[in-house]
């Protein structure tokens, strides 16, 4: 071995020390402690360097490395072992990687298909059923000794003491079952504020609560916690011995032992890939938490002939999600004004990147949030970022406190203008800043907003534009006082305008390197002449006066009033004169207003300074009737149906989707439920698609949506259906 070599070697065999033993200390603290102080997705990459330093220099690998163990197990509960090992699973975080196993896997298929299912982000656990009675119930531990949870899991619901008897499959002598404990969803929100409530710490996901609850040593602790088990595989089985994993869930099942809502059955490494998409979409609408899709060969005669390494099984792989929860520290907690004055708290992070994109705020919402999810500042904490969904902390990792962390205090005034902040109304747990006509950040939202793609979609007119017309350096008078002066709007008073440049997230400036703040000239060149944004902003706002009326109606910032209240509005009356003569009980008995709707309505109009608004948008040429000649014309073949449309729709953007039934007669709403006519189901469509499943609610893809116009609702056999089993 050359000097060189010999360096190389022992760089990497010190790197790999370090390595083993910072995450044998990890999975200490997730497997143990359940509380783990870094992210799946870092775990997962210390992982990965440490087994690429392994395959590089074999001689590295030894059977305590944490490349050949499953996990650990604590020594605070009596050991069992396994009937048979209790493997883990081989992690992939691309598609050529999940290629690559299924092109290992083709030489043994035959006529074995591939079984596709949810990765249930729980706490795996073993049951030993004898003679259909539960004896046992473990941990994973080190894959073959767990620790004795079966007095907590006695006190789980959904895991029966008992097997049901079945004419089709005789209950087995004896039963290896495993599986996965979770919280579901909606269960862990609650617990949550169960826990700061009773003055505990929250916990800080679904996962962590579930490991937690489990492990109490008081069996009543874990009764009261809301866990739920899904099967997932079978170890030992004597008087049972299945051709298929889809023939041991149909068994399962049978039994009364739960398995997932979530799986499907394959032919083709394309139709995996078809699975793994889908539930990428549809992912955050489940009943759990996620964090990928197990591929496994089906059929079990080839399961045993393809065996399994010393930590995972040969025939699955599990494909992660790239990671939407990771850890950083929060820096503060600052508070933010929308444009309709509601304060609201934010995190400023340490910067760290998550779902694809760096993040350095995330959303609090309120105070009451704040103390609900019990973070302080200087906490390390979890956030979570679901695709282009904002970033929100999800809670505090409580256990690595060091005592120097702060509780956050809501201000008590505007941090944009200083006056006092209070609720709008009695019991309102928001504050709002009261100043709406002078408050420039208030100002500077609603003109963002207005130019927004739900009101008049006005392009070269964003953050940075509202910003310069609101809020110019303090030696320049600012252009707008308000937003009813935006369609008349001169390009001289534009050119000379300089602003600070601002975050679009918090609205407060940036600053350089050195530390002084950026000015732009945003409406002029260097040279003073118009840029050519600007042009296009001015011919924009022109061609915005003749938008529809409902997008007149969103873009006035009437407090509750949104997209789909703002067409209900614009549909009755057909006119801005209407509305504001309508009374509150005719506007509270539209379909899609109620009465918090009216109410507001009804306030809003009843101020000068927002009439003046309508007033000068009139005088400017914006449009404030409907026109109802397009609606007239159509056969009303959706008269009275209400219509949900999901995914994307081919040759439609969403509005001009629901204009097209709105001119059928037909009623878009934006919620699935029993009385849902139809749901129109494009590409990437979400988890309203599982829902019009779920209620057995008509579906019809977005290529069908022509001949809904045309024809109507669809008889039910040629309404979509999904896939068996998906």
């Amino acid at each position: 071995m050359s000097t060189e070599s010999t360096a190389d070697f022992s760089r990497a065999q010190v790197r790999h020390e370090e390595l083993a033993a910072e995450i044998t200390e990890h999975r200490r603290r997730y497997y143990v402690d359940d509380a783990p102080i870094v992210s799946d997705a870092e775990f997962d990459r210390l992982m990965h360097e440490l087994i690429g330093i392994e395959t590089s220099y074999p001689e590295l690998v030894r059977a305590d490395s944490p490349s050949q163990q499953v996990g650990t197990f604590s020594e605070a509960f009596a050991p069992v072992n396994h009937l048979e090992r209790m493997l883990s699973l081989e992690d992939v975080f691309d598609e050529d990687e999940v290629r690559a196993w299924a092109e290992r896997m083709a030489p043994h298929m035959k006529d074995s298909q591939y079984l596709c299912e949810v990765k249930i982000d729980g706490l795996a656990v073993d049951l030993v059923y004898t003679k259909g009675r539960l004896t046992s119930a473990a941990t994973r531990g080190d894959g073959v000794t767990g620790e004795d949870v079966s007095s907590n899991v006695a006190t789980i619901d959904s895991v029966p003491q008992r097997l049901t008897e079945h004419p089709d499959y005789p209950v087995p002598e004896r039963l290896e079952v495993r599986g996965e404990v979770f919280i579901a969803v909606e269960d862990f929100a609650k617990l949550n504020e169960d826990q700061v409530a009773a003055g505990a710490n929250p916990f800080a996901n679904p996962r962590n609560a579930a490991a937690g609850s489990l492990r109490q040593k008081d069996p009543g602790v874990t009764a009261k916690r809301p866990l739920s088990f899904i099967a997932h595989g079978l170890g030992v089985r004597v008087g049972f011995e299945p051709d298929s994993q889809s023939h041991s869930y149909a068994a399962l099942a049978a039994w009364g032992i739960p398995v997932s809502p979530y799986w499907q059955a394959v032919d083709t490494v394309d139709a995996v890939f078809d699975f793994i998409h889908r539930y990428g979409r549809l992912r955050h609408g489940l009943l759990h938490e996620i964090d990928g899709v197990v591929v496994k060969v089906d059929d079990i005669a080839v399961q045993n002939a393809l065996g399994a390494t010393a930590r995972v099984p040969r025939w699955a792989v599990a494909y992660k999600y790239p990671p939407e929860e990771v850890n950083t520290r929060l820096l503060d907690i600052k508070v933010s004004i929308g444009r309709t004055g509601r304060a609201t708290p934010y995190a400023v992070l340490e910067p760290v990147r998550v779902a694809g994109s760096e993040v350095e705020f995330a959303t609090l919402h309120n105070a009451d949030q704040v103390r609900a999810k019990g973070v302080l500042v200087g906490d390390l904490v979890v956030v979570r970022k679901a695709g282009d969904v904002i970033p929100e902390v999800v809670g505090p990792v409580a256990a690595v406190r060091t005592g120097e962390e702060r509780e956050f205090r809501m201000p008590e005034k505007c941090p944009e203008c200083g006056f006092d902040l209070a609720p709008a109304s009695e019991g309102d747990v928001d504050l709002r800043c009261p100043n709406a006509k002078g408050c420039p950040g208030q100002l500077r939202e609603r003109l963002s907003y207005l130019a927004g793609r739900s009101c008049f979609d006005i392009d070269g007119m964003g953050f940075v534009a509202a910003t310069a017309l609101v809020q110019p350096i303090e030696s320049q008078e600012r252009v707008l006082d308000n937003e009813a002066g935006v369609f008349s709007l001169e390009l001289d008073e534009l050119l000379p305008i300089q602003t600070l440049v601002r975050d679009p997230d918090t609205g407060l400036p940036k600053r350089k390197e050195d530390g002084e703040e950026k000015v732009v000239t945003y409406f002029a060149t260097q040279k003073g002449e118009p840029k050519k944004t600007t042009l296009q902003m001015l011919e924009n706002l022109e061609k915005a006066k003749s938008k529809d009326l409902w997008r007149v109606v969103n873009a006035l910032s009437i407090r509750h009033v949104g997209p789909v209240s703002a067409q209900a509005l614009a549909d009755h009356f057909g006119d801005v004169d209407a509305i504001i003569a309508a009374d509150e009980e005719e506007l509270a008995d539209i379909d899609g207003v109620g009465p918090t709707i009216a109410r507001a309505v009804k306030e809003w109009f009843a101020v000068d300074w927002h009439r003046d608004i309508v007033e000068r948008w009139r005088e400017a040429g914006v449009r404030m009737r409907e026109e109802r000649s397009e609606a007239d014309s159509q056969p009303q073949v959706l008269e009275g149906t209400t219509v949900v449309i999901t995914g994307a729709i081919p040759g439609h953007t969403r509005d001009s989707a629901a204009a097209a039934v709105k001119a059928r007669g037909g009623k878009v709403t934006s919620s699935v439920s029993k009385k849902t006519g139809v749901v129109v189901a494009g590409e990437a469509a979400g988890s309203k698609y599982d829902k019009a499943v779920k209620l057995e609610v008509p579906i019809v893809s977005g290529e069908g949506f022509a001949e809904l116009l045309e024809n109507g609702l669809p008889s039910p056999e040629n309404s979509l259906r999904p896939c068996e089993n998906a």
